[in-house]
């Protein structure tokens, strides 16, 4: 248990009959009449849902304890994605449901935040940017380039985004793991 006094980012609350849910923003409210509050940004660890829930200063509220930890992707092993512990070696099988949009952007060896509550995986976070080589793209068109249009490119993990007209085939480039955007090229 903690109080609404010790709300921070990233903290997760067990809230409505056990659902988890994480702080993404909370302010203080002290108004001039009545007592304070505390207005919060909760995200719901499991569907992604954002909701404003507004909360009576010092109230208590239940913590859950979710372990976060980097593990490596090492293959797929049909349906589940399996990461490697990079401290005790040990396997863990993960499905698709619970890696969710980071599959677009894993390839052996990339390093990836793994969140737990009793034994259960909530979500696999990647980092902000990810550096990826284009496995697939049609050749830019000569005077295209002014417009500063876009066109498709399919990534090495099959992940197809929008990327400028001078990027070719085989090219690293920087990936934005939270919106498929384009961010830049990777010098080598």
């Amino acid at each position: 248990m903690a109080s609404t006094n010790d709300l921070k980012n990233g903290m997760v609350l067990k809230l409505d009959g056990g659902q988890l849910w994480s702080v993404v923003e909370f302010q203080h409210v002290k108004p001039g009449k009545g007592p304070a509050f505390v207005r919060t940004k909760l995200k719901n660890v499991l569907s992604g849902k954002v909701v404003d829930k507004t909360f009576n200063a010092g109230v208590k509220v239940e913590t859950a304890t979710v372990d976060k930890r980097d593990m490596q992707f090492s293959y797929m092993d049909g349906e589940y994605f399996v990461f490697m512990d990079m401290e005790t070696y040990d396997q863990l099988h993960i499905d698709k449901k619970a890696v969710g949009d980071a599959a677009n952007f894993l390839i052996e060896g990339f390093t990836a935040t793994v969140a737990q509550h009793e034994g259960s995986v909530l979500f696999v976070e990647l980092p902000a940017a990810v550096e990826l080589t284009i496995q697939e793209t049609e050749p830019g068109v000569q005077g295209d380039r002014s417009t500063g249009g876009t066109k498709p490119a399919i990534l090495e993990t099959g992940h197809q985004i929008n990327v400028p007209l001078f990027i070719t085939t085989g090219e690293k480039i920087k990936v934005d793991t939270r919106d498929s955007g384009y961010l830049g090229r990777v010098n080598s």
